[in-house]
């Protein structure tokens, strides 16, 4: 199952999540449930966008952690994640 990243605006956070790819994730609600986490402060409601990311290998131990992965690409970012 292929594996997409989402960022919520309103609290500033990726989070990675495993679905198929019929799956859509519109909301942060909808994207902590998926990831079986509490939604905290940020209203259920606030939407999320998916992010095109290039390939890379992720730990499983980071999967929806928040922090997004180093940069492979070198200091084009300033060492943070490329959004395309």
């Amino acid at each position: 199952m292929p594996t997409y990243d989402y960022r919520c605006d309103d609290n500033g956070r990726t989070l990675e999540v495993r679905h198929s790819m019929s799956t859509r994730l519109r909301t942060w609600g909808e994207l902590c449930e998926r990831l079986d986490i509490t939604p905290g402060e940020t209203p259920k409601h606030a939407p999320v966008r998916k992010i095109i990311t290039g390939s890379s290998v992720m730990k499983s131990e980071n999967l929806g952690s928040g922090e997004a992965p180093p940069c492979q690409s070198g200091p084009c970012c300033g060492g943070g994640m490329c959004e395309m």
